[in-house]
Formats: structure tokens, C-alpha cells, sequence
């Protein structure tokens, strides 16, 4: 059985010790809750949004004065496969859109007053086709996880994590079956829109890079390696660095989620600060994050990725947070509370 790289030892180490979450930051947060003019617990997940935020900030009064969404981009090399509707100099054309605020994700930090960052990673070197290669080496693995940890250097007090890149539903289906097992079939959907030949070409890619890289495949960091991508290892440094520095992190969808399934199985506890934005409509989304215990806050029917569902969440978040700061006490309104 293969050895791990040393390589990995620092992310083993960050994903092992990581910070507990503040319980007294939620029970002041609580506190104040019953004091405002509502029945308790009729906000419902509302309620529980303030109490993460507070949780994971350390914060008694949590605050969003600089809520970010983060998405990394990667370039693969299974898209030779035939695996996705679009060719892969789309991802470099997407992250122009990004930036130039035409895409989705760039209108709605726009209306909601997201601030949004984009992390380009070697697009014009794609990773190894997963099917007849490792999609990286271990050292290149490990300091993508490094670079990805550079997502916080803004000080942001909420990370929403993202991805774009053209065949990374395809790697991200990859790593599900390696982590919890199953055929390709199992676990790919139409990602930009395949047909049905389309599909089974995505299916077989799969299949294919499992037996290519079996016995190789016995730890979380080396499956991200062997069948994952660059965006999903700077994703899981993202989360990494996250927890470290109290920053609660909203992970995105199908793809974004696969980064968090490593760091769960690596260490469950680790993504204790992560919320699940939603659903996708990627068939394989809701059997991942029920063999991690989770689920989507929101299930809207969304397959776009770039950070976009975690977005909306984060609406929800800001929303929450000021409800929680800005409602009337039932002193303070001169309403009379519940009796007995």
C-alpha cells in the first residue's frame, strides 16, 4: 500500500487541531433572541444562521461587514474525454465575465453588496487527464492547498466558496466514488448540459481513472491528487485556513462540496464551520452530503456552480444577521412578552 507524501503533513495537521466553535458567542446571540417580538424559534433557519455566524466568528454581536465570495478556477485535463458540452477555453472566458460583472455570481454580490474574488489557477496548464494520469503530484497538490489558504488575506468575517471549471463535475463525481464508492454512473449528472452520450462519456471517465489509479487511492489527500483538480485543492485550503482564523465558510455546490468531502474524511470535525449553501440538481450532490451528514440549506433546482447558490445563501445570512441587530425588543416596542 502506497505511503502518503510527506508533503501533506502540514494540511494533516491543520485538518486534525482544528479551533472548536465559541458556545458562549451562541448563547449570548440566543439570549437576545428571546428578547425580540417574535415567538421563539419562528424565524426557524434564520435563527440558526445567526447562531453559526456567531459560533464560528467568536463573536457575541456577529457581524457581515466584509462577506466574500471566492472562486477558483482550474482547468482539466479529462476534458480530452469528451466529458463536457464546452471546451475548456471557456474557463478563462467565464473568469473574463467574472470580472467584467456579466456572469450571475458577479450581479449578485453587485445587489447585495458581496465583495468577489477570483482566483485563476494555471489555466493554461491543465491538470492530468484523470483517466491515464494523476490530475497532479503530491507536491503540486500540497501547494495548491497552500496557495488556496491565501482566499482569507482579506480579512473577510464570511467566505463563500466556488468554482469554475469547464469537466470539473466530472473529477468532482471522481472523488465522491473514490471517498464512499459506487460506479461513475452513480455519481455524474449533466454537469453543463451533456446528452446522453455525453453522460456515459462522463461515466466512463470515471470508471477508467478509478482502475487506472487503484491502490493509490487510500487517503482522502491522495484521491484530491490522483483524480481531483487545482480549484478543488484551493478550495480545501480555503476552508483549511478558514477555520483557523474564524472565518465560517459557505460551501457552494457539487463541485465546491467535493473539496469539503476530503477534509471530512480526513478529520469529520473539520468542516464543523461549514454550512452547505444548497441542493444541486447534480444527482450526486444530496448522496454526498448525506454520507457527510449534511444538508443544503436551499434546494432551488441550481447547477450553475461559480459560487452561486452559496451567494444567495449569504443573502439569507446578511438578512438573519440584521433582523437579529435591528428588530425590536419586547421592552423596547413596550409589547407584552409570553406569559408563564
Amino acid at each position: 500500500m502506497p505511503t502518503l507524501s510527506p508533503a501533506y503533513a502540514d494540511v494533516i495537521e491543520l485538518l486534525t487541531i482544528a479551533p472548536d466553535g465559541d458556545e458562549a458567542a451562541v448563547a449570548a446571540v440566543r439570549a437576545h433572541d428571546a428578547q425580540l417580538t417574535k415567538p421563539p424559534g419562528s424565524l426557524g433557519a434564520l435563527e440558526g444562521l445567526v447562531e453559526f455566524l456567531a459560533r464560528w466568528q467568536g463573536r457575541a454581536s456577529p457581524r457581515l461587514d466584509n462577506p466574500m465570495v471566492t472562486i477558483f478556477a482550474g482547468n482539466h485535463g479529462v476534458t480530452d474525454q469528451g466529458v463536457s458540452s464546452f471546451p475548456r477555453e471557456v474557463t478563462a472566458q467565464m473568469v473574463a465575465n467574472f470580472t467584467n460583472g456579466g456572469a450571475a455570481i458577479s450581479q449578485i454580490c453587485a445587489l447585495h453588496e458581496i465583495n468577489l474574488r477570483v482566483f485563476e489557477l494555471a489555466l493554461e496548464l491543465p491538470t492530468g487527464d484523470i483517466t491515464l494520469e494523476p490530475a497532479l503530484d503530491d507536491k503540486m497538490c500540497a501547494a495548491t492547498i497552500a496557495y488556496g489558504m491565501e482566499a482569507i488575506a482579506g480579512k473577510p468575517d464570511l467566505i463563500c466558496i466556488g468554482e469554475m471549471g469547464i469537466g470539473n463535475t466530472t473529477v468532482a463525481a471522481a472523488i465522491y466514488a473514490a471517498l464512499y464508492g459506487g460506479t461513475g454512473a452513480e455519481w455524474v449528472g449533466r454537469g453543463t448540459g451533456v446528452d446522453d452520450a455525453g453522460l456515459a462519456r462522463k461515466a466512463d471517465a470515471v470508471d477508467r481513472a478509478l482502475a487506472r489509479h487503484a491502490g493509490e487511492l487510500d487517503h482522502p489527500l491522495a484521491i484530491l491528487a490522483r483524480v481531483g483538480g487545482r480549484e478543488i485543492a484551493a478550495m480545501l485550503g480555503a476552508l483549511i485556513a478558514a477555520r483557523h482564523q474564524k472565518v465560517p465558510v459557505i460551501v457552494d455546490g457539487f463541485v465546491a462540496t467535493s473539496a469539503a468531502a476530503i477534509a471530512h474524511a480526513v478529520n469529520p470535525a473539520s468542516i464543523d464551520h461549514c454550512l452547505f449553501a444548497h441542493t444541486s440538481a447534480e444527482s450526486g450532490h444530496a448522496r454526498a452530503l448525506a454520507a457527510m451528514g449534511q444538508k443544503g440549506l436551499l434546494d432551488l433546482g441550481m447547477r450553475l456552480g461559480e459560487g452561486s447558490g452559496a451567494a444567495l445563501a449569504a443573502v439569507l445570512a446578511k438578512t438573519a444577521l440584521h433582523l437579529h441587530h435591528n428588530m425590536a425588543t419586547f421592552e423596547s416596542a413596550a409589547v407584552s412578552g409570553k406569559e408563564g
